[in-house]
């Protein structure tokens, strides 16, 4: 296996997960509406293949690398920042190699398990980790010969695997599913073995070739009379082979290819059918143009200039207003909802990165943020469980600054340690553990409608009913909001707490919080009470009691 193998792996491995994500989201454990497994596993693979696509190099040392890089910069929840270890871990299996045999590729293949298992604080079993682990176990056994037979050992090992996974978790046995990472890494492994099969992968290419954004106003300003053209221009059509032009049964796509190359870089061509699909980086896309029309007749076709796009991609980074002086301290911080994002600020945040449940920020935003905090130490609230590993993440690759990543796992925890936030004793230590000592002292609730039926922790959830929840108990579940909120509270014990803070998601009308906050005085007259109009989505209460 070279480097062109081994991105063409990496394409049909996406293209199959890509294809099956929605059925890799669906198998969330919990039935509110945070299945994006899939979706994280796919923005982290997609970072990869996008990293290497018009790459030529035969190397495959070099393409790995890549690829690794790739996948940890568009790293999104933990499965994505698993997954993006994994094949941190083959890269550093494949230094120094040029070209793969089994030998090499079983033993990638192990670092890629040690990676992984490094990657997460205490590993658990019947995960994504697990699924991968012992698929190598299995198909090591098996002792293959070839690169063929070794995949599709792994993807046998894979599929054993998942299926025990609900015997290891009894999360997942309550909730009759299978885990849902251990799920998306059968399907890489599938599209990794149906391409060594020689099976055509259906809009591989296509799904991982750069495609056009929304249509947007474009600010030709950034490109103007003095400008030098530095980046060329993004070329792309589809060319309808045409009998008139050539002999369309004789058409080889890959001597179409090689007259591409001698016109530009960072080519994806292929052939569907009688079409060509073509993307290609040049200064000169006339002669692009003029190559292409001796085949056949153009379908569509767009060109743009890159130089533009670049100056414009310069202008869109700089979504944070960088502190141009250097300070000692700084916070970032993760929520949606302008009205909490505004309290989040307005409590000390420096960056309040858009993200949140079903929403996961990338590690590449987090880098992005701490360019702006431009402090020496950065403390980062990520305010949900499934962002905390990207946080961590993010944390050991940015050199700038000092992170301290406060195990913040619901906007809860964030309100309570940016309140706690005081930079006078000028020791890094105590601030940190000052909004951690906060967090501990007090207990989050959340309402949210429910994605399915299910009976967890002996409550029974309809699909579109709201549900009460702390942590990973769910508690209550009904089909009026407002009831569910209350019957949270005294789940909780508010008669025994002091303080209350409810941030209204931005399906609670005013009317609503009326209705909520008199009935809250009846009910609880000495809780201290404080709300805020979050305008978050999913959770359309979250109350933080001390």
């Amino acid at each position: 296996m070279n480097g062109q193998d081994y991105i063409k792996i990496l394409q049909a491995g996406y293209a199959f997960l890509k294809a099956n994500a929605q059925e890799v989201n669906d198998l969330n454990v919990f039935p509110i509406p945070d299945g994006d497994t899939g979706d994280n596993m796919c923005s982290t693979m997609r970072g990869g293949v996008d990293a290497v696509n018009g790459e030529q190099s035969q190397n495959l040392a070099e393409v790995s690398d890549k690829a690794a890089r790739g996948m940890l910069l568009r790293a999104r929840g933990n499965s994505g920042v698993i997954l993006s270890q994994i094949f941190a871990g083959i890269n550093k299996g494949f230094a120094g190699v040029a070209d793969a045999g089994v030998a090499d590729v079983i033993f990638a293949l192990e670092q890629g398990v040690k990676s992984s298992y490094l990657a997460v604080e205490k590993p658990v079993e019947g995960t994504i980790l697990t699924v991968f682990r012992q698929s190598v176990e299995y198909a090591k056994e098996k002792n293959a010969t070839n690169g063929k037979d070794l995949c599709k050992d792994l993807s046998e090992g894979a599929k054993i695997s998942l299926e025990k996974t609900p015997e290891m978790l009894e999360v997942l046995k309550e909730a009759g599913v299978v885990d849902s990472g251990g799920k998306g890494i059968c399907y890489i492994i599938a599209g990794a073995l149906a391409y060594l099969n020689g099976e055509e992968i259906e809009d591989a290419a296509e799904k991982t070739a750069p495609t056009a954004a929304p249509a947007k106003d474009v600010d030709f300003s950034l490109f103007g009379q003095d400008s030098v053209m530095k980046f060329g221009y993004c070329t792309e059509f589809l060319l309808q082979l045409t009998n008139a032009k050539t002999k369309v049964e004789e058409f080889k796509v890959n001597e179409f290819i090689e007259g591409l190359k001698t016109l530009g870089d960072s080519i994806v061509c292929f052939l569907t059918g009688s079409v060509v699909k073509v993307h290609i980086h040049s200064f000169n896309p006339d002669r692009i143009l003029a190559y292409a029309l001796k085949f056949g007749e153009f379908l569509t076709m767009k060109i743009e200039n890159m130089t533009l796009q670049h100056n414009e991609t310069l202008v869109a980074k700089q979504k944070y207003n960088k502190n141009e002086k250097r300070k000692p301290f700084g916070v970032v911080t993760v929520a949606t909802g302008e009205g909490l994002t505004k309290t989040f600020t307005e409590q000390g945040a420096d960056v309040v990165i858009f993200g949140g449940q079903g929403n996961n920020p990338s590690l590449e935003d987090f880098l992005e943020a701490y360019d702006a905090v431009n402090a020496d130490d950065i403390f980062v609230l990520p305010n949900n469980a499934n962002i905390l590993l990207v946080a961590k993440a993010s944390a050991s690759e940015y050199k700038g600054s000092k992170i301290h990543v406060i195990p913040s796992k619901t906007i809860g925890d964030g309100y309570l340690a940016l309140s706690m936030l005081d930079y006078s004793s000028g020791d890094s230590k105590a601030i940190a553990d000052a909004m951690i000592e906060s967090m501990a002292a007090s207990v989050t609730g959340l309402v949210c409608k429910a994605t399915r039926d299910a009976n967890m922790n002996a409550v029974e959830i309809l699909k579109d009913n709201y549900l009460g929840f702390s942590g990973k108990d769910m508690l209550c579940s009904d089909k009026e909001r407002l009831d569910v909120a209350f019957e949270l509270l005294e789940k909780l014990n508010a008669k025994e707490k002091f303080f209350l803070v409810t941030i209204y998601g931005c399906e609670v009308d005013s009317a609503e919080r009326a209705r909520f906050e008199e009935k809250l005085a009846k009910t609880y007259p000495n809780l201290e009470f404080y709300g805020v109009d979050g305008g978050q989505d999913v959770f359309d209460y979250v109350v933080v009691m001390e």
